[in-house]
């Protein structure tokens, strides 16, 4: 992203899950008590999060979920920017009926085109947020497909108009 020149700010967030202080609920109140405006909000989590028989297999599937239609047009992009960049995802989108996880702060606080991407869904690893969730167990080639399609994201909503 170094040579890059985008129009737009781009920023990442690290919180800490639900864990105080640095929760996802508390940085989208902040942002929208500044008024920030946020042209997309990409909640990465668990991205190699998925079924035991696909990790074992090698499959690399990934899903962008949204819940307002507004974050449709945003789960589109990740689907057309795997195909595109050939990255090799085994993409789908899917829309959930209620906000969840970090990007689902960011729905609950006004943002309603907040996206998530994450490996199987439902969530499908056994090990995930257990004693057996070890570095170890992550694929690295699929980490680095899920890192090169946010990327992707990052740099084309760094450059063009807003989605509708």
């Amino acid at each position: 992203m170094a040579d890059q020149d985008p129009t737009r700010t781009v920023r990442f967030l690290f919180c800490n899950e639900e864990h105080r202080p640095w929760t996802s609920v508390t940085a989208a109140t902040k942002a929208k008590e500044r008024d920030d405006r946020l042209v997309a909000i990409i909640n990465t989590d668990s991205v190699c999060g998925v079924r035991e028989e696909d990790r074992l297999a090698g499959r690399h599937p990934g899903v962008t979920l949204f819940t307002e239609p507004s974050g449709e047009p945003f789960a589109r992009l990740m689907e057309r920017l795997n195909q595109l960049y050939d990255i090799g995802l085994d993409h789908r989108v899917e829309q959930r009926e209620r906000p969840g996880d970090d990007d689902g702060s960011f729905v609950n606080a006004g943002y309603p085109h907040a996206i998530i991407n994450i490996g199987s869904w439902p969530y499908a690893d056994a090990a995930y947020h257990t004693e057996q969730d070890i570095p170890e167990r992550i694929d690295i080639e699929h980490l680095t497909k899920a890192t090169r399609l946010h990327l992707a994201a990052a740099l084309t909503l760094a450059r063009t108009e807003p989605l509708s």
